[in-house]
C-alpha cells in the first residue's frame, strides 16, 4: 500500500498563490496514477488535476484548470499542486490520491486551503 503525506495549505488572501506537495511512500514502485482532489462544504468532490505515474501524462479538472499547475519529482514520488490567483471557490480541504496498478487507492489526511477577503 501507499502511505501519503500533504503539505502545504494555509491561509492565503485572494489573488494569492499556494503550493501543495504529496509525498508518497511505501509501495511506489506500483504506483499508477496520483491526483489531487478537493470538496468543498455542501459541493460535490472534484478532482482538480492528476498524473499517469507511469506515462507522465498530466490532466486538469474543469473548474480551476487555468489557475493550477500540477508537477511531479519521481525521485522523490512527490507531486505539487501550484495554485495561482486563488478565488473565493477554491478553499476546501485538498486530498492527494495515489492508485497502484493492482487498484488499490490511498488517500492523505487533506491539507487544508483557506482564503482570506
Amino acid at each position: 500500500q501507499v502511505q501519503l503525506a500533504e503539505s502545504g495549505g494555509g491561509l492565503v488572501q485572494s489573488g494569492g498563490s499556494l503550493r501543495l506537495s504529496c509525498a508518497a511512500s511505501g509501495s511506489t514502485f506500483s504506483l499508477y496514477d496520483m491526483a489531487w482532489y478537493r470538496q468543498a462544504p455542501g459541493k460535490e468532490r472534484e478532482c482538480v488535476a492528476g498524473i499517469r505515474w507511469t506515462t507522465g501524462n498530466i490532466r486538469y479538472g474543469y473548474s480551476a484548470k487555468d489557475r493550477v499547475t500540477l508537477s511531479r519529482e519521481v525521485a522523490a514520488t512527490t507531486i505539487f499542486l501550484q495554485m495561482n490567483s486563488l478565488q473565493p471557490e477554491d478553499p476546501a480541504p485538498y486530498y492527494c490520491t495515489a492508485e497502484t496498478k493492482s487498484y488499490v487507492d490511498s488517500w492523505g489526511q487533506g491539507t487544508q486551503v483557506t482564503i482570506s477577503s
